[in-house]
């Protein structure tokens, strides 16, 4: 971290043990289950196309309940990053909470819960005012709208750009993610081999294949409060 300088690039990668510290329900924590929904029940194109009307009933439930969230320590401390950094955060989560935590530089691999998209047009994307999205609303072609997320079984038209921007980091800080997520899990091997990787999370991680690892085993509140608080102190020192 020594070696770091004033606008080195850092790539955060983000998973859902991050927005789990606000409050935020997971599917995989909970053996597929969230709010007793099965995931292929609302969220995959079959769910949609089988009944739409429990898919967005569901949507608007989890984005309900995003509105009565905060960001927490972890959010609000890889925003301080951007004091000496130029950071960019690549996100499996489909929250806002990085950005309301003060992250300017946010990459949604997975879609965005309080955006809606048209049927009709994949292009078309509306932020939602709320939480509610009703199937009355259409869009300009006359669309029913779909919430603007990347369900099971859809590509993730983002990977691409990620990858990228993996492979421009200077470090690359892993929070909150088992690394078992494909083709998210994909991203760490983008980096360059002396490339450090800094890996934030409680749980044993598969690290097989990655050089220059150094995995902090603490929650991303405090494992991130923590590094960051370090990180910007070595650089007021040097």
């Amino acid at each position: 971290m020594r070696n770091l300088r004033p606008g080195c690039r850092i790539v955060v990668l983000s998973g859902a043990g991050v927005s789990k510290e606000s409050g935020l329900a997971t599917f995989r924590e909970n053996n597929g289950l969230w709010e007793e929904h099965d995931v292929y029940e609302v969220a995959t194109p079959e769910a949609w196309n089988r009944d739409p009307e429990v898919v967005q009933r569901f949507y608007n439930a989890r984005r309900k309940q995003l509105l009565e969230v905060f960001p927490n320590d972890a959010h609000k401390y890889l925003a301080k990053l951007e004091e000496v950094f130029e950071v960019v955060v690549v996100t499996q989560n489909v929250d806002d909470l990085h950005e309301r935590g003060g992250s300017s530089n946010v990459v949604h691999l997975h879609g965005e819960l309080r955006k809606s998209r048209s049927t009709l047009d994949e292009s078309l994307v509306y932020d939602v005012d709320g939480w509610e999205v009703t199937m009355e609303e259409r869009c300009e072609k006359g669309g029913v709208l779909r919430p603007h997320v990347v369900w099971f079984g859809e590509m993730v038209p983002m990977i691409e750009a990620a990858a990228s921007i993996v492979r421009s980091a200077d470090l690359l800080l892993v929070v909150g993610t088992s690394l078992s997520v494909y083709p998210a899990a994909g991203l760490l091997h983008e980096a360059s081999s002396d490339v450090p990787v800094i890996l934030i999370d409680p749980g044993e991680l598969n690290t097989s294949g990655l050089r220059n690892v150094h995995h902090i085993r603490e929650k991303a509140t405090v494992g991130v409060k923590n590094l960051v608080l370090k990180m910007l102190e070595y650089q007021k020192d040097g």
